[in-house]
């Protein structure tokens, strides 16, 4: 036999030999960590966290889609998965374990409230020209470097101010002339809850309700118990998503959506991994769950100059949402301006988003938008089929619908997919 392979026997014996030990000692700790973790679920101890979240906090809520996972909580609502140790949140930073139960730390605690106009969001096929009641929490699941709402998506709930401007009615008085005008009411509020989001928007007179501005799917339960009322009420939903959600809660949610709008940020995984800092495959994914479930929906991809702008990926993205989702789908092209993380770069050429847009219709998609770029003729409603302007818009606000509650192409009778009236 070879010296050497007599050496190296009896090395690997002497090493096996010392090993046990070793390898006896680490299946203990993990045994004694799966007791660990079942105790704090059994007993719910320690709570760590009691100082800053108690229990009798109005914002916090156990959270929906989390199940207990080793010696913490897994939360299961979105494809990050997040395992938390005790004390621990989630990448979206409001989510936590808190003594062996997943919690929500923004319930009823939104940072931002408006009433816009329905176009804002951008959406084109809902109720154009109305103002829709819109509101956002802190947080997000995403770390996209050219967030233009990063100060209240990529922020902790406890960084956030204690009170909000919330608006709460539409007060009319008489003007000279005989005229009528309208004043918004505003108040400050520590505490908004579904019942209040329902009853502010009708008495602000909107027809609907957005969850918008950072990451509604990350404030889910607030945003779930909301939509419920408001459907209950005869009130529409919005809800403006990155679409990062696992398919459970997503089937959950659906049936109390009339319009999701999705942030579709690129179509290359290597762009959404290192600026947007999640995967690609995921909201494709949640895009083809809504086809499905036949919940109207809007696309958004925001151009964003050297990063997304490649007109062979743009093709691909259309060929891609006309052979999954349909021709009908509304698809924007919206103007990068710098922000965040990409002061360095310039806003988007106009004759970008014009090239993008082209490339959808040659693609065969119908309805197909240009955003952030008031003025343009991009912004407006075509009918498909003769091509007459439906609906003009400037910005945010709508100069024609010819479209009305027919949902009907005056010209020729073509079906404009939407919800009209």
């Amino acid at each position: 036999m070879d010296e050497r392979a007599v050496d190296l026997k009896i090395s690997r014996r002497e090493f096996l030999l010392k090993s046990l030990p070793l390898a006896g000692a680490a299946v203990g700790a993990n045994v004694l960590a799966v007791a660990a973790g079942w105790a704090m679920h059994r007993w719910k101890v320690p709570r760590l966290f009691s100082s800053l979240w108690p229990a009798d906090n109005p914002y916090v809520r156990e959270a929906r889609w989390w199940r207990v996972a080793c010696a913490g909580v897994q939360c299961t609502l979105c494809p990050f998965q997040c395992f938390l140790p005790e004390g621990q949140r989630g990448i979206c930073r409001v989510r936590l374990n808190q003594g062996g139960r997943l919690v929500t730390l923004v319930w009823g605690h939104p940072v931002s409230v408006h009433v816009d106009p329905i176009e804002k969001k951008p959406v084109f096929h809902l109720l154009p020209g109305s103002p829709i009641y819109s509101l956002a929490a802190v947080g997000c699941s995403l770390r996209c470097s050219f967030c233009q709402n990063w100060a209240i998506s990529q922020t902790f709930p406890e960084e956030a101010e204690n009170t909000t401007l919330v608006p709460y009615d539409l007060g009319l008085f008489s003007a000279s002339g005989g005229r009528v005008m309208a004043r918004l009411e505003q108040k400050e509020i520590a505490f908004l809850s579904p019942q209040d989001i329902v009853a502010f928007a009708k008495k602000t007179f909107c027809r609907s309700i957005a969850y918008t501005y950072s990451e509604p799917i990350v404030f889910y339960e607030y945003v779930y118990a909301s939509a419920r009322l408001a459907k209950e009420a005869g009130l529409k939903n919005v809800m403006v998503s990155c679409g990062y959600i696992n398919p459970e809660p997503l089937a959950e949610a659906a049936p109390y959506f009339d319009v999701i709008k999705i942030d579709l940020k690129g179509f290359n995984e290597n762009f959404y991994r290192k600026i947007v800092g999640g995967q690609l495959k995921f909201v494709l994914q949640t895009l083809v769950e809504l086809k499905k479930r036949g919940v109207f929906t809007e696309i958004v991809n925001l151009v964003v100059p050297a990063l997304n702008d490649d007109l062979g990926e743009i093709r691909l993205m259309c060929r891609w949402v006309k052979e999954n989702l349909g021709r009908d789908v509304p698809l924007f092209f919206s103007r990068f301006h710098p922000d965040y993380r990409l002061e360095n770069l310039p806003a988007t050429p106009v004759e970008t988003l014009d090239k993008a847009r082209q490339t959808a219709l040659a693609e065969g998609l119908h309805y197909v938008y240009i955003g952030n770029t008031p003025g343009h003729p991009g912004e407006n409603t075509y009918c498909p089929t003769c091509g007459n302007v439906l609906i003009r818009r400037y910005g945010y606000a709508v100069l024609e619908n010819k479209i009305g509650s027919s949902g009907l192409c005056p010209y020729d009778g073509t079906r404009i997919p939407g919800i009209w009236s």
